[in-house]
């Protein structure tokens, strides 16, 4: 299943000429010799209503449509046994590989950070509501009150 997912990005990616080779419309039509038929099809309405046929999961939504994707669909798209749709905009999905970010990130403390005397210094002045002519609520409420 992953190469079949690798051949549709691959094969997108040199439609759209995101990526360039020399000898791009051979490569095409050795990617679509090893597409099945009917995935070929379905990729190839997509590409021809202007939307992209494979899209990548990030954050678990479709990058296509921004939809939260159901659960089942990611664990599916994890065990990478079958191509998965789009349930919303009907398009094939994968999972990008990602960088583990926890190995770069630093290990969180319990100690808030400490406030310096640079960050205080830092702070806006505060701002006054100037009492222009009715531009106060509780002096037009006063007024109706006095009027009646």
């Amino acid at each position: 299943m992953k190469e079949l997912l690798q051949n549709l990005i691959r094969l997108q990616g040199l439609e759209l000429e995101e990526i360039r080779e020399k000898n791009a419309a051979a490569v095409i039509a050795d990617l679509r010799t090893r597409i099945p038929p009917q995935i070929l099809g379905h990729y190839d309405r997509l590409m021809a209503r202007g939307k992209k046929g494979i899209v990548p999961v990030r954050d678990q939504a479709c990058t296509g449509c921004h939809m939260r994707l159901p659960i089942g669909v990611i664990s599916e798209l994890m065990k990478a046994e079958d191509i998965q749709l789009c349930d919303t905009c009907g398009r094939y999905l994968y999972l990008e590989e990602t960088v583990a970010v926890a190995t770069i990130q630093a290990p969180p403390t319990d100690a808030p950070p400490k406030r310096t005397k640079a960050l205080r210094q830092k702070k806006a002045p505060s701002r006054k509501l100037s009492a222009g002519p009715g531009s106060s609520a509780r002096k037009r409420v006063v007024r109706k009150r006095t009027a009646s």
